[in-house]
């Protein structure tokens, strides 16, 4: 159980030192968008920055198939949630990002809800699921990809009209964190298939479920929007947003898709359920929008300068 809860950790800081890898690349690359996806694709693979931060995701995504072999769905979320705190340091060091009061306070929270999420875990006590009914996967994720994807466009829409507030990313991290979420059971659905014996067949075997198209289809789609979303919007708020649904998502239809049973002990059930609800209630709080810049007023005449009026 530890190795999972260590391999979680490692995860959360790859990704976070991801994210934040390309955040700062994308900041010195010109507008992108998800209407020219070659053009976003031949900017981003010019920039020996943004590849480091890819090669970082890549090796947390390999850090999250031990997680998913070794911990419950539901904990190991609670403990990928956790690296937002890292993220919100390394975005303040490297991006010169600030956050609000309430967003630390959101933060705090967040650290809150790991803590019982861990507290919940017990040595032997949790079973691993490691097979899903197919269809019953493709009736979870494929409504999900439709509502991600139609979300980001709202979004999209919303932000061209004039004299609109700026958007902090909220409605990004929620259409990206859905996407997220389809290929987290995927990556689960994947574990359960990695075997040292018997590969050809277990590499058949997995040909023949939906997990590798699934997650070809959130790579791909997930990669264009969720570096158009970074390029736009503060990575302290974006990644948190798209972190906590991510793992809200995963942790609920993951389970009830993966049958994997809750604690029976109520105090370590009531652990889980409150750090997976407060995280929750969490990104329900963020703000939408940040502030506008303030306009420079106008320099005021002296005291008791008279008034100059035209002849």
């Amino acid at each position: 159980m530890w190795w999972g809860v260590g391999a979680a950790l490692l995860a959360n800081t790859l990704y976070s030192l991801g994210f934040v890898l390309e955040k700062r690349a994308l900041t010195a690359l010109p507008q992108v968008s998800i209407r020219q996806p070659a053009r976003l694709l031949r900017l981003v693979l010019g920039s020996p920055l943004w590849i480091g931060g890819s090669l970082s995701l890549a090796a947390g995504f390999a850090a999250q198939l031990v997680v998913y072999r070794t911990l419950p769905i539901a904990a190991a979320q609670g403990i990928f949630v956790s690296g937002l705190v890292l993220l919100v340091l390394l975005s303040a060091r490297l991006l010169g990002e600030e956050t609000s009061g309430r967003e630390r306070y959101a933060l705090g929270a967040i650290l809150a809800a790991l803590l019982m999420v861990v507290l919940s875990l017990r040595e032997g006590a949790d079973s691993v699921s490691q097979a899903a009914p197919y269809p019953l996967i493709l009736l979870v994720c494929v409504p999900s990809l439709a509502a991600g994807v139609w979300l980001y466009n709202s979004a999209e829409r919303r932000t061209r009209h004039r004299h609109r507030l700026p958007t902090t990313g909220v409605e990004y991290g929620v259409a990206v964190g859905l996407l997220y979420g389809v290929s987290s059971l995927a990556i689960k659905g994947v574990s359960s298939h990695l075997t040292t014996s018997g590969v050809g067949g277990a590499v058949l075997d997995l040909l023949r479920s939906p997990y590798p198209y699934l997650l070809l289809f959130t790579g791909a789609f997930g990669l264009v929007m969720s570096q158009a979303a970074l390029q736009r919007c503060r990575a302290s708020l974006i990644v948190p947003v798209c972190t906590t649904v991510t793992c809200v998502y995963t942790a609920v239809l993951g389970t009830l898709s993966f049958g994997e049973a809750l604690p029976e002990d109520p105090l370590r059930l009531a652990l889980r359920v409150a750090g997976t609800t407060l995280s929750l209630a969490v990104l329900m709080s963020m703000p939408r929008h940040d502030r506008r810049p303030e306009e420079p007023s106008s320099p005021q005449p002296p005291v008791g300068a008279k008034e100059l009026t035209p002849p």
